[in-house]
């Protein structure tokens, strides 16, 4: 035989092995089955469809909060009339969201404040309930509520909660939080309005001192509100040569409307921030104020108080801690809106889902047409969304318990903890829930486009989630700062916070070689390990620390501390949504593990190992340049993550439907049922 092609033959053959071999993993054993199309056939499941029981999963999913969501949905829908239509002006809008507001807290007897701090759990379930109605409403609740009401009893004593903890609940007291400035919003610490104290009258003098210091997008003001709570510097007199001294920003109760005829207070300049992106049933205005005087007992004083002869008194030792602690205890706000953002990416998901699966369009020749979700370039735009939803929601939950553990015990540790992790979660999940909102329409075709089928509004909505409660980009720093100092704490023998403790293990592994063979492991079991999927999220993330912990030494030496971090900073950025990530995994994980009903917890294993493949697949790169994986592992990650598009597909809508969102919150004719074309055409006016 010609040796030439008996090597072409030997070769031919170990690439057949090499497809048997991957084939085995990804394939069923019966996959020529005459019903299935050839194209379709590689993705095909071996196995049954799961049979999934939706209001078992469902109530694992709510938990026990579910009964404060369907109270919501119920009042709601026994009033249509407060219900949002498509086409409403600004004002309208605004009068809208009022009335919604007063009609849940007077009319159905929902009264979120006391659950502020009582129960965060049940009130952030409210909230996520109230959101899926409008996300103006949510948003103005949690002003009302978590920002001027929280401020209130976060940073004030037992005197302002006596004053003003019915008002605000009932919202006879309707209120503001007045922090960002036109100059300033992320840079607090930076703030220009000061509050000077008057020891003669025994007051306090508010002002603005430049335009700068407007107080800007202050939620409340525009309209309704009748209060503020005013971050300024707190000035005191001083009997040396600077006459003053400077104790930091604090904050402070001022009227800014009459209780009784409701015109602007003296001193006090309103001015209407306008028509926005969205969000527009929220009032922002904008505040300026000129030597207003309120008593001195409206400085919230948990923190620090001013005597009547003008001392300052604290617990806390300087400047610094002082503001830390402030804003510690007005977390909550950031933490409400990662798990709210959850909730519109719900609805968004839950809308295009729907719509894949009832739209058909081409097929095979002389068959009937398919499905769009049953195309495999459909399901990789939204069934790693559809997993990455689960996702988010465990991970936020865990979030929300972590946070409710911190207000019962003020654990030091257990503070910073939460104020890294809500920093995380809120930049990462609002991020992918904006670009998700994109790519939900874009998978709706021109239908999605249709105002009345809502991407268009809940895009607009959400936008502004990624820059309040902290602007997206500065969040990841923190993370990143953190795990630097946890870093530092390691090697340093410290106790790592409870949030970074898998970076001591990983940190080990990663200061290691890979493992050459489980490098090449590309068996179905192995990568559908829960072990292999978090040992890689957390490798990744310690290999970031350990080289951006490198780089900044090195460029600090030139640089500075400041040149060496704006260097570094798009590698600090990655770290932080890599260990936001692996948290993410984590929380995933233990979930389907303790989801006590079989076939829900074979859905959500489903979902959990889409969601873990599908992010290695993505950051590939990473790990190939270190041979974490090989290249033969890194094609059966691809491979088996398509697959699992496919069996998430098969049950995806179930997974949507145990949201549990109702039509009329839905709202959306497209994601409905067969007969919403009619619905649809009948809003165009046929």
């Amino acid at each position: 035989m010609d040796p030439h092609r008996k090597a072409d033959a030997g070769e031919s053959d170990a690439s057949a092995r090499r497809i048997q071999r991957l084939s085995a993993h990804l394939s069923p054993a019966d996959l020529g089955r005459p019903c299935i199309p050839p194209q379709l056939r590689l993705l095909t499941c071996a196995a049954a469809k799961i049979e999934v029981d939706t209001e078992k999963l469902s109530l694992y999913m709510r938990g026990k909060h579910r009964e404060s969501q369907e109270k919501v949905y119920e009042y709601f829908n026994s009033r249509p009339d407060l219900l949002n239509p498509v086409e409403i002006s600004k004002d309208d809008h605004r009068e809208l969201c009022m009335r919604q507001l007063l009609g849940l807290v007077r009319e159905a007897g929902i009264r979120p404040f006391r659950l502020v701090f009582d129960d965060p759990g049940k009130y952030y379930a409210i909230m996520e309930a109230v959101g899926s109605v409008d996300i103006s409403l949510a948003i103005k609740m949690g002003v009302q509520y978590s920002l001027w009401g929280g401020s209130v009893i976060n940073l004030g004593t037992k005197r302002h909660r006596d004053k003003y903890f019915d008002g605000i609940d009932s919202v006879e007291y309707p209120g503001c939080f007045a922090m960002t400035e036109l100059h300033h919003g992320s840079n607090v610490q930076g703030l220009q309005t000061v509050a000077k104290f008057d020891p003669i009258t025994d007051e306090f003098i508010i002002d603005t001192p430049n335009d700068g210091a407007i107080k800007w997008w202050i939620g409340n003001a525009a309209v309704h509100g009748k209060f503020a709570t005013v971050f300024a510097r707190l000035i005191l007199p001083t009997h040396d040569a600077q006459g003053t001294s400077d104790m930091g920003v604090h904050a402070f109760i001022v009227p800014i409307r009459d209780m009784k005829t409701h015109q602007t207070l003296p001193g006090v300049e309103i001015h209407d921030c306008g028509y926005k992106i969205g969000l527009n049933g929220v009032d922002n205005g904008a505040l300026r104020f000129c030597s207003v005087r309120i008593p001195r007992e409206n400085l919230l004083n948990r923190f620090g108080d001013v005597s009547r002869d003008g001392k300052y008194t604290s617990s806390l030792p300087s400047i610094n801690k002082r503001f830390a602690a402030m804003l510690g205890e007005l977390v909550g706000g950031r933490v409400g809106l990662a798990y709210s953002s959850v909730g519109v990416l719900k609805i968004a998901v839950t809308i295009a889902t729907r719509y894949s699966l009832l739209r058909q369009q081409f097929g095979p020749p002389k068959q009937p047409e398919v499905s769009i979700l049953d195309y495999q370039s459909q399901q990789h735009k939204l069934m790693p969304m559809l997993a990455s939803t689960y996702a988010f929601h465990f991970a936020t939950l865990h979030l929300i318990e972590k946070y409710s553990e911190m207000k019962k015990t003020h654990d030091e540790q257990l503070v910073s903890d939460v104020h890294a992790l809500s920093a995380g979660l809120k930049a990462y999940v609002t991020s992918y829930t904006a670009k998700s909102l994109s790519v939900c329409r874009e998978a709706c075709g021109g239908h999605g486009y249709a105002a009345v089928n809502r991407f268009g509004s809940l895009r607009n909505d959400h936008d502004i989630f990624q820059t309040f409660e902290g602007d997206n980009t500065v969040l990841l720093q923190q993370v990143a700062a953190d795990l630097l100092k946890q870093y530092k704490e390691k090697f340093q023998g410290g106790t790592l916070a409870v949030t970074w403790n898998y970076l001591r293990e990983s940190m080990n592994t990663y200061l290691s070689q890979p493992n050459p063979v489980t490098a090449r492991w590309e068996g179905k079991d192995h990568l559908r390990d829960p072990k292999f999927q978090l040992d890689a999220f957390r490798y990744r993330t310690s290999r970031l620390l350990q080289s951006v912990a490198v780089r900044l030494r090195k460029h600090t030496k030139t640089l500075g501390s400041f040149g060496a971090w704006n260097r570094c900073l798009n590698h600090l950025l990655t770290l932080g949504e890599s260990h936001i990530e692996s948290v993410i995994l984590a929380k995933f994980i233990e979930a389907v593990e303790r989801c006590p009903d079989p076939s829900s917890r074979a859905a959500l294993k489903l979902a959990c190992d889409l969601y873990a493949l599908d992010r290695i697949w993505k950051d590939i790169g990473t790990y190939r340049i270190v041979d974490y994986v090989a290249p033969n592992k890194a094609k059966a990650i691809h491979k088996l993550s398509e697959y699992l598009s496919f069996q998430v597909r098969n049950v995806a809508r179930e997974l949507v439907d145990a949201f549990n969102l109702p039509d009329h919150v839905i709202r959306a004719p497209i994601a409905m049922h067969s007969e919403a074309y009619s619905q649809y055409t009948q809003y165009v006016g046929f």
